[in-house]
């Protein structure tokens, strides 16, 4: 049907011309999507300007006006015809019968209409009381009578609705999040609203209003495409059922994709919430804007009275390498380069969710469009960002949604694409599986102080739904799949193995308690041979919690929990016995050992800085390229002190080293017994460190630091304390509670306190202060930085050297709590 057959038969006998032809136009096969709303619109304006030609001969200063979705020939097939008629106010009589004459029609029709008869002053004035009026008229568009009365309408709305723009914009944002309340997300719903539901049409119409504002503007880039699917689902929708709906149910989902001629409901849904994805992240972005622009006009005017004119550079505070926070976000550094740090992404993230904070849509699309394919496997600090960012709690899921919406998240995790969108036909089940996994590891970042490896844990629930959408038991194939992600992130075999073995089982804990007896021996040794270990058991027992309890509220209950309890205690009984001893110490290599005789001589500290590289250039591979100028990739600095042996070196040590902003990775520390020869004994500390902001600290200095840490002359507390007074605080994440925990049968010669805690700048220093004035001595310490947890093991004796008695082992775990609280 060409504009030419619209015309004829929108002119054919009236109404009836008009249905016959608009039915022809809905059941043609050969044009959908937006040729035919275009052609819908036009023939409905063909057809009510010839009603208002015949109707309202003789009548001036007369227009009719289409608005909403028909002002912006968004026509589908069953939606209401919006319609203003505006008059100048001099024949009211004549006004109102040629309303009738031209509603009449349409209602003869069937078809729903929401209509108006107002002056334009009048539909100013009920814009500026009614929100919803107001976003209709900016989308209104003459059809037939008096152009200059229709225009100048038009160019008063507008008028009205930037002048009022500050004023508006909050409310209409209001008025958003107020709908998604009530409607939910479009992008998770397994019957969505197509219109109302977050990231619908609605939230796209209101991003059109706001651009219209010259306030803010919304991220253009498949903003257009995104809308244009759901109106082309919708259209289908109207289709199939032929009613006038919104809401896309399940038994109609069927015919709605194959109106659309796609392969099932699945992949309906897939592009359903993809595009509601995009609306969603650009609603996001664009009131985010708002309110930044909102903000800097509040404040704009005052500054300038106080600084005398003048517009003031933002403020930038340092949040990591190459990254910044300005203005409520973060962005990147000026000095940083995408293109050669492919950390970047993950660094930028992970402080983004530390500190709480949006990652900005510039910095996001500058890193990808700048970024580099990580080595396989992974950096040590790229793992520990993924980690970090993991562990961040309900902040993750915006800045996740942030890489996402650009691809970086496919870019550094290609089987993410798989289960990206995918929805989840179960009504226990309220996310998608992406989602679903995200929510899983925010629930696993509140139980990391349960486990040993809260790496581990995070991961496992970043992948253990990773094999959904692949055939077969999605845990077999996603065992497969987290073997090779994990190895490609850079985990040790033996981290693999527990991976796999934590996203194969995920939901044995709960069925094994649920579904069998376990007063039965064999019901518990089964799982005992599937688990392995306790440090798994530890790890498999969170896991199924966190992922249970992002599934949704059917999926968790305090029975249930009890029961799964239950099985964890029966199948630690089986599998007791096998406690760690104190990690037997390696004979000192050449390098410790001259460093702990020259600290001896000496009588004071020395140490040594090496830098760990990847391979060099030559033999970098395609899977792992050098950088570009050919020279290794830095992971991180080793560092070994000796110094004599004596009170206050832990907390010394490391208080120089979170002055000089080197965060600690590893730590040990142990005594080391001189050469024969030599009598005196030097304790030894083996150090992975990073720099915060990328430039290391010199030797020399860092050597003249430690000496006065030691002699008392160096006062580290309080250096510590101005660092932090000077950066304001930021709402970053709420940590879970530390704890502390003793384990006195771990080792037969000292007491074994383990700290769980989050980490932060001076950590162990704190923690070496608190054991030192406990009265404690450290034998031993073996610290590692999982993402942003502290995992730390004192082994400590009285100062006779054997293990502390109970009630002192108590004591000493109690005043590392307090000191952790404070």
């Amino acid at each position: 049907m060409t504009s030419t057959d619209v015309r004829k038969d929108a002119e054919d006998s009236g109404p009836s011309g008009y249905a016959a032809a608009r039915l022809r136009l809905l059941t043609e096969e050969a044009r959908s999507g937006p040729p035919r709303r275009a052609a819908l619109s036009e023939l409905t304006d063909e057809w009510l300007s010839g009603l208002f030609a015949a109707a309202g001969e003789g009548l001036r200063g007369v227009s009719l006006v289409a608005v909403g979705g028909y002002g912006r020939g968004e026509l589908s097939p069953r939606s209401d015809l919006d319609l203003l008629l505006l008059h100048d106010g001099s024949d009211s009589a004549g006004v109102a019968a040629l309303a009738d004459r031209l509603w009449y029609p349409v209602w003869d029709l069937g078809l729903a209409l929401d209509h108006s008869v107002r002056t334009p002053s009048e539909a100013r004035k009920v814009s500026g009381e009614d929100l919803k009026v107001q976003l209709g008229l900016l989308d209104a568009r003459h059809l037939a009578g008096d152009l200059g009365l229709t225009a100048g309408l038009r160019t008063a709305v507008l008028a009205d609705w930037r002048n009022q723009a500050p004023k508006r914009l909050p409310e209409l944002q209001e008025l958003c999040a107020e709908r998604a309340e009530r409607q939910g997300e479009l992008q998770y719903l397994l019957e969505p609203d197509l219109k109302e539901a977050r990231g619908g049409l609605r939230d796209a119409t209101a991003l059109r209003a706001v651009a219209a504002s010259w306030l803010a503007d919304a991220p253009r880039e498949g903003l257009d495409d995104a809308r244009r699917r759901l109106l082309d689902v919708r259209d289908a929708l109207h289709l199939a059922t032929g009613r006038a709906t919104d809401r896309l149910a399940l038994q109609e989902q069927d015919q709605v994709a194959a109106e659309l001629g796609l392969l099932d409901a699945d992949t309906l849904l897939r592009q359903v919430y993809e595009a509601a994805r995009v609306v969603s992240y650009a609603s996001d972005v664009t009131w985010r804007e708002v309110g930044r622009v909102l903000r800097s006009r509040a404040v704009r005017p005052r500054l300038r009275a106080m600084l005398g004119g003048g517009k003031p550079a933002p403020e930038r505070s340092p949040l990591a390498e190459g990254v910044v926070e300005q203005d409520g976000e973060v962005v990147l550094a000026r000095a940083a380069r995408p293109d050669r740090d492919p950390v970047l992404p993950l660094r930028a993230a992970a402080a983004a969710a530390q500190a709480g904070l949006p990652l900005s849509l510039h910095a996001v699309r500058r890193m990808a469009a700048a970024a580099r394919p990580l080595p396989t496997p992974w950096p040590a600090e790229a793992r520990e960002q993924l980690v970090t960012l993991l562990g961040s709690g309900r902040p993750t899921i915006e800045v996740w949604e942030a890489l996402e919406a650009e691809g970086l998240i496919t870019h550094l995790l290609p089987d993410w694409e798989r289960v990206r969108c995918r929805p989840q036909r179960n009504a226990v089940h309220i996310w998608t599986v992406d989602r679903h996994l995200i929510e899983t590891a925010v629930r696993a970042s509140e139980f990391t102080r349960r486990v040993s490896r809260p790496d581990l844990l995070l991961v496992s629930a970043l992948l253990h739904d990773i094999g959904k959408g692949w055939p077969g038991d999605h845990s077999v194939a996603g065992e497969i799949i987290a073997k090779d992600v994990a190895a490609r992130i850079g985990f040790d075999r033996a981290d693999v193995a527990v991976l796999a073995t934590l996203v194969r089982h995920h939901l044995l804990l709960v069925d094994t308690a649920t579904r069998r007896d376990l007063e039965d021996p064999a019901t518990v040794r089964a799982v005992a041979e599937a688990v392995g270990t306790q440090s798994t058991l530890e790890l498999l027992h969170a896991l199924t919690e966190s992922d249970a309890l992002a599934t949704g509220p059917a999926a968790w209950s305090s029975w249930r929990g009890s029961l799964v309890a239950d099985l964890v205690k029966r199948v630690a009984a089986v599998l007791s016995g096998d406690a760690p001893e104190e990690p037997e110490a390696g004979a000192p290599t050449a390098e410790q050992e001259r460093l702990a005789i020259e600290a001896f001589r000496t009588g004071g500290p020395v140490l040594s800085l090496r830098a760990q590289t990847e391979a060099p250039a030559d033999a970098a591979t395609e899977e792992s390229p050098a950088s570009p100028e050919g020279e290794p990739e830095p992971l991180g600095v080793e560092l070994l002190i000796a110094v004599p042996d004596q009170p206050g070196v832990l907390p010394a040590v490391a208080g120089v080293l979170a002055m000089h902003r080197l965060t600690v990775r590893t730590a040990e520390l142990r005594a080391l017994d001189l050469p024969d020869g030599v009598d005196g004994t030097v304790l030894l500390l083996d150090w992975r460190v990073a720099a915060e902001y990328g430039s290391l600290p010199q030797a020399a200095r860092l050597r003249a630091d430690l000496v006065r840490a030691l002699d008392g002359s160096l006062d580290i507390t309080g250096r510590l304390a101005e660092r932090d007074a000077a950066y304001p605080r930021r709402r970053g994440v709420l940590a879970p509670a530390a704890r502390v925990t003793v384990h006195p049968t771990a080792s037969r010669l000292a007491t074994v306190i383990e700290v769980r805690a989050q980490d932060a700048p001076g950590l162990l220093h704190r923690l070496g202060r608190a054991l030192e004035d406990a009265g404690v001595r450290v034998r031993s310490m073996h610290v590692s930085t999982l993402g942003s947890n502290a995992v730390d093991a004192f082994y400590v004796t009285t100062p006779e050297g054997v293990p502390l008695p109970g009630e002192a082992a108590a004591s000493t775990a109690r005043k590392l709590e307090e000191i952790l609280r404070a």
